[in-house]
């Protein structure tokens, strides 16, 4: 059986493995990518946010990407009812990105591969990895290409991109339950034929249905909006009795009052996707040899965008970290990448919570708007969920229950 010999074997080709990938790639690190998938493929998170800009700009990605003309992100509305609380990421605290994009992820992915590629980077699609043994921190994956081709790579690091495939949660047993309650997710991609000029028609909106249950929507800048349900299981189940995923998406349509006349009745650019009990967790982040990143690690929720944030930060320190082990320097793994993922992961993980509790949308929605309040928000709604100078960040835990309970009080006084 042929082997290849390599520093860094990348899993996943996705925005976390790019990344990587293009980190490692300017180090000159010699590297391979395999992808199970071909691209382009549909993918879920079409959303970005601000954070994830910085890590496109140090893996060499920004300027192709910026080419391609994906819709600008310059902020995010929530509706409920009558009310709509609307975030502009150029008044935040503190520093950062003050827009992101709107994307087709099966463009988007391709786009950042593709450039990739330009830049001499081996990525073999169609390509799945069946096993990995560890020796310390060396490793030998077995590998199949797309004609059953078996081969092996000998790598002296591996970083885990696989996302939804969770390759080394499942080969090395660290899957975990969530902590957070079972939601699902139908979407698709609708012609957006009755498109509104102007900002109504670009502006990406979550429309609350219920506190538990919303619709996402987000425009491209191909024509095509992404629509989807997202809901307790239970509620996304019973939206069709015979679990029709377009049954589904129509039903939910028509159960916003604000994007009904916009999409009922237009055609869907492929059949709509069901995603079931989504969130998911691991029980360690890293081993010897090996770095777990994106959704390979922990998924929470798309209400806030947060998941290619994670996927991009963690490969982009998964890689840093590596490369630096590699050169001979002693890493702190548990610090410098678990405890620092798993931080920016609880502080994402209260909004998520809070946002189902209602105490968030609280928040969100109270008159008149305290700006530093909403300033300090927005930030961890861009991704600065690592800055501790901001105290919806450092003190998370408390302040959104809190502010919620005081807002509550003085409205009964």
């Amino acid at each position: 059986m042929e082997n290849e010999n390599v520093d860094i074997l990348i899993i996943g080709a996705g925005p976390s493995g790019s990344v990587a990938a293009g980190y490692l790639q300017q180090q000159g690190a010699k590297i391979k990518v395999v992808e199970k998938q071909r691209f382009p493929r549909v993918v879920v998170g079409e959303s970005l946010i601000p954070r994830v800009m910085d890590h496109f700009e140090e893996a060499g990605l920004l300027e192709a990407l910026d080419s391609y003309g994906f819709e600008k992100k310059p902020g995010a509305r929530f509706i409920r009812g009558e009310q709509q609380c609307v975030f502009d990421f150029s008044e935040k605290f503190g520093a950062g990105w003050d827009w992101t994009w709107q994307i087709p992820r099966a463009d988007f992915d391709k786009a950042m591969t593709d450039e990739l590629q330009r830049k001499g980077v081996d990525i073999a699609f169609e390509t799945e990895l069946l096993d990995v043994q560890f020796h310390g921190t060396d490793s030998i994956s077995t590998i199949r290409d797309k004609s059953g081709k078996e081969s092996t790579i000998s790598a002296k690091f591996v970083i885990d991109c696989s996302g939804y495939g969770r390759v080394l949660p499942r080969l090395l047993k660290l899957e975990m339950p969530s902590k957070l309650d079972y939601h699902s997710a139908i979407f698709t991609h609708i012609n957006d034929l009755r498109r509104p000029a102007g900002i109504e028609g670009t502006q990406i909106s979550f429309d609350i249905i219920e506190r538990e249950v919303w619709l996402w929507v987000i425009p491209f800048s191909n024509g095509n909006t992404s629509v989807g349900i997202v809901g307790p299981t239970d509620y996304i189940n019973k939206l069709s009795e015979t679990m029709d995923n377009k049954e589904a998406i129509q039903n939910a349509i028509q159960l916003s009052d604000h994007y009904v006349n916009r999409f009922q009745g237009l055609p869907y650019e492929f059949d709509p996707i069901r995603l079931t009990n989504y969130s998911v967790a691991v029980s360690q982040f890293h081993g010897p040899g090996y770095a777990l990143t994106g959704n390979s690690t922990e998924f929470l929720d798309p209400v806030f965008s947060s998941g290619v944030c994670f996927a991009t930060e963690s490969g982009i320190l998964a890689a840093k970290l590596a490369h630096r082990q590699l050169a001979g320097e002693q890493v702190d793994w548990d610090q410098e990448y678990s405890a620092y993922m798993q931080y920016g992961i609880e502080v994402f993980t209260t909004y998520v919570k809070e946002w189902y509790t209602g105490n968030l949308q609280e928040l969100f929605y109270h008159q008149p708007e305290n700006p530093e309040v909403k300033e300090r928000i927005c930030a961890v709604l861009a991704g600065y969920v690592w800055n501790k100078e901001n105290p919806f960040v450092a003190k998370h835990h408390n302040i959104v229950k809190n502010m919620a309970y005081l807002i509550k009080q003085s409205s009964h006084s």
